[in-house]
Formats: C-alpha cells, sequence, structure tokens
C-alpha cells in the first residue's frame, strides 16, 4: 500500500521559509513524478509544482515561480518543497501526490496523481 507522509508546516511570518517533507513508501518511489498541491480554506486544491522522476525536470505555478523549489532524493524516497518569501496567500493545507504513470514528468493537474498524503497546515502571518 502506498503512504505519503508530509511534514515540515507551521506557523511563521510573512518573508520567512519554510521546507516541506513528504517521504514515500509502498511504491517504487524513483520511478514516479511526484507534485505539491494547496487548498486554501473556501477554495479548490490547487497546483503548486511537481518535479519528473528523475528529478530532472520541474514545473511551478506561476504564483510560486522565483520562491519556491521542488526537489526530491529518490534514496530517501521522499520529496522536498522549500518554500521562501512566504507571503500570506500562500496559507494553505500542502499535499503532496505521486504521478499515476511510471517514468511521467509530473502533471499540473490532480487528475494526474493517484496516491495523496493527508496534508500538512502551513500558515502565513502578516
Amino acid at each position: 500500500q502506498v503512504q505519503l507522509v508530509e511534514s515540515g508546516g507551521g506557523l511563521v511570518q510573512a518573508g520567512d521559509s519554510l521546507r516541506l517533507s513528504c517521504a514515500a513508501s509502498g511504491r517504487t518511489f524513483s520511478r514516479y513524478a511526484m507534485g505539491w498541491f494547496r487548498q486554501a480554506p473556501g477554495k479548490e486544491r490547487a497546483f503548486v509544482a511537481a518535479i519528473s522522476w528523475s528529478g530532472g525536470s520541474t514545473y511551478y505555478a506561476d504564483s510560486v515561480k522565483g520562491r519556491f523549489t521542488i526537489s526530491r532524493d529518490n534514496d530517501k524516497n521522499t520529496v522536498y518543497l522549500q518554500m521562501n518569501s512566504l507571503k500570506p496567500e500562500d496559507t494553505a493545507v500542502y499535499y503532496c501526490a505521486t504521478d499515476k504513470s511510471l517514468f511521467g514528468r509530473g502533471a499540473a493537474t490532480a487528475i494526474g496523481y493517484d496516491y495523496w498524503g493527508q496534508g500538512t497546515q502551513v500558515t502565513v502571518s502578516s
């Protein structure tokens, strides 16, 4: 059974940084692209970033480009989201997910992912 466990969320001030981690098990992690999504209260789940199975390609939502960095360590079965220059509008529950396809490059829509973590709360105060 595939399990994804996010960690690293918390309460920070605007301008601060956080690094989220997502530890994966139950699937050959290194063969699948990974994605991060977020959901703010009253809003739909939104794409944040994705990384290909090899780590060679990354993709970002325009709202986080230049501030967030997605990376992965296939030896540790972990994907990361480094978030810098945080803004109050980044406040949301952040989820990691695995791509449905083997050796994929990652998708910008939730339908492209089949397993999800439980989420970690990020709150940015102004």
